[in-house]
């Protein structure tokens, strides 16, 4: 029988050649190990080198020594994730980290070009990603936590292992008697996710053995919700147009105006409002039944003006009288 991790390696079937992201932790180690014997001369590994602790050289050093084992080409890109004033240092890391993932997809001198990127988040990694999203009080796209496969870029991005726990990743890769690094950042409690798999996941698991599973399933749940909600965003926002008019806002169920402004705002500014900052726009919204009257309200990382008979948005403060 197999285990639960070359049970996901098997039905894991991407577009080749595939990139693996290379952390030298133990999930992208088994990762790598894993499709490069499933298909030998396809694969290449991806390091990204945050340079934010001294432990990172070896990390690298790592890569380098299982990718000369394994003789898979190996790219590494450095870069400098430090979190900008009022971004969290995970964040920053996160999106630094994706932007190189995608750029060494684009640029790495290999031939053919990457088509997919696989990733080694597990099970262990979705809940702590859903439990964080309940912590902050997230809707439906939060709680759909990390997809199992999506597209960005022209590229396929996969997450194959999100129905394996991590001690059944580290089962199999310490019975291929492989090394992987371990990361001294884990362990510190001043991050919430640290503090959520050292204290509160075992408690979890001692009342409901089978959370992985469930809290899986409610993440894929809350993506295809998302999924139907865009469509639904897409819909609304070619009938109320860009930028959004009252007039075709207005008749929309109060649910539908948050989920179109949601969009348009994200879509076309690259921004997003809290649930304060909509709630008090769909008031003004609302309230909009006179040519004179002005909206002008802080939302997302800029504001929410009225001009005529539409919705804008500026970067900055409309100072107009």
């Amino acid at each position: 029988m197999k285990q639960p991790f070359e049970s996901a390696i098997s039905v894991f079937a991407p577009s080749l050649p595939l990139g693996v992201a290379l952390s030298g932790g133990a999930d992208s180690t088994a990762l790598l190990l894993a499709c490069a014997r499933r298909w030998p001369g396809q694969v290449r590994a991806l390091h990204v080198h945050h340079g934010l602790q001294a432990a990172a050289d070896g990390f690298e050093q790592h890569c380098v020594t299982m990718c000369r084992q394994l003789d898979v080409p190996l790219h590494v890109q450095r870069l400098d994730a430090r979190p900008a004033a009022g971004q969290s240092p995970e964040d920053a890391a996160r999106q630094a980290r994706y932007a190189a993932l995608q750029a060494m997809a684009y640029a790495n001198g290999l031939a053919p070009r990457i088509a997919s990127i696989a990733l080694g988040q597990h099970a262990d990694d979705q809940a702590e990603t859903l439990l964080l999203a309940l912590s902050r009080g997230a809707g439906v796209a939060g709680l759909a936590a990390m997809p199992e496969r999506w597209e960005r870029a022209g590229l396929s991005w996969h997450r194959p292992l999100l129905q394996v726990s991590a001690r059944d990743v580290r089962r199999w890769l310490s019975e291929q008697g492989a090394a992987w690094v371990e990361d001294p950042t884990n362990s510190d409690t001043r991050f919430a996710r640290n503090r959520i798999r050292a204290d509160l996941l075992p408690v979890i698991e001692a009342a409901f053995p089978a959370f992985r599973q469930t809290f899986a399933r409610t993440a894929a749940n809350a993506w295809d919700a998302t999924q139907l909600l865009r469509e639904i965003a897409q819909g609304d926002l070619a009938q109320v147009g860009v930028p959004p008019a009252l007039q075709q806002l207005q008749p929309l169920s109060r649910a539908r105006q948050a989920n179109v402004l949601r969009h348009w705002l994200r879509e076309h500014h690259h921004t997003t409002p809290s649930a304060a900052q909509l709630g008090e726009l769909l008031d003004q919204i609302a309230a909009c039944i006179t040519r004179s009257h002005r909206i002008n309200l802080k939302v997302g990382r800029g504001f929410v003006v009225r001009s005529g008979s539409h919705l804008d948005w500026h970067g900055h403060r409309d100072v107009a009288p």
